[in-house]
């Protein structure tokens, strides 16, 4: 009988392999064994359970990361030269423009939107406002100094550029400067043309990219300093020689009608509003605050000690 017997040894492997494979999930296999009730409670209660522990886990890590990355959405940016808030608001997609980043920076920046400075650090993002409410309420009822500390250090350094920039570019020895600097001149005073209601161009354009700082060039009071139609954004100031400068097409503006202002103090920034081809600064000097009193700016600006062109 030895056939018989090498052929019954390997029914027990394959019944060990029978209920190893049932372990594993293999319930077809194990029925005969373990009997169908106990096979299907095994297959019915697994997995469904994994499921359903499985699914809310990975939807709250979502929800985790979600909210996690919404709160993370503020940012700190760096002033860099030749930067205003309105061009850093449209570069950093900043939701609510260059207001949203005055309001939200005002402690840094100053009273003056326009004065921002190289390395000056701005927060950008959705919860800057909230922090920054949440630095002002705290600081204000317990009067500690570090708030006013960092107001005076912001206010200092911003005045401290302002006044090397004027000094360096701006000041002359006659109390008059340059509207702008680096600009060359493009249309020149009196060109006749249909494009202008009074036949001919009654100032002088100082070409410049939009952005560029727009200075008074000399003391005065400001007598607008608002859109005017055709000019779009303009300032106009009276000297103390009874004379008027005009400054339009801005993109911003820096003063407001009754304040005073120094010779080289910015009153805001170059740009292309109202009725233009390009971006540049249309400037005029007047003997009334209104159109049609013009005179000619160039030789104005010379008799006062000032080189033009």
């Amino acid at each position: 009988m030895p056939a018989k017997g090498k052929h019954r040894r390997p029914k027990p492997q394959r019944f060990t392999r029978s209920i190893a494979v049932a372990g594993t999930g293999g319930a077809a296999l194990a029925l005969p064994l373990m009997g169908a009730t106990g096979a299907h409670a095994a297959t019915t209660t697994s997995a469904p359970e994994k499921a359903v522990q499985s699914v809310p886990a990975a939807e709250k890590t979502a929800a985790e990361k979600s909210t996690s990355a919404k709160s993370a959405r503020v940012t700190t940016y760096s002033v860099k030269s030749g930067d205003y808030l309105s061009k850093i608001a449209e570069e950093q997609d900043v939701t609510g423009g260059w207001k949203k980043i005055y309001r939200d920076n005002r402690e840094a920046i100053g009273g003056n939107p326009s004065l921002i400075h190289p390395g000056l650090k701005l927060s950008l993002g959705e919860k800057a406002t909230a922090s920054g409410a949440g630095t002002a309420k705290s600081s204000t009822p317990s009067g500690t100094s570090s708030s006013s500390s960092s107001s005076s250090s912001s206010a200092s350094s911003s005045s401290k550029e302002s006044s090397a920039t004027q000094s360096s570019d701006t000041s002359t020895s006659t109390g008059y400067g340059l509207p702008v600097t680096g600009g060359t001149i493009g249309t020149g005073y009196r060109v006749a043309g249909s494009m202008w209601s009074s036949g001919y161009h009654t100032g002088v354009d100082f070409v410049v990219p939009t952005g560029t700082t727009i200075k008074a060039v000399a003391a005065g009071t400001v007598v607008s300093a608002a859109y005017d139609g055709a000019y779009g954004n303009e300032v106009v100031i009276r000297h103390a020689d009874g004379e008027y400068s005009q400054y339009a097409h801005m993109s911003q503006l820096s003063v407001s009608a009754g304040q005073t202002v120094t010779e080289g103090q910015q009153i805001g920034l170059s740009g292309a509003t109202g009725n233009v081809t390009g971006p540049h600064l249309h400037f005029e000097i007047r003997t009334t605050p209104y159109y049609g009193s013009d005179v000619d700016p160039v030789a104005y600006l010379r008799s006062h000690g000032v080189t033009v062109g």
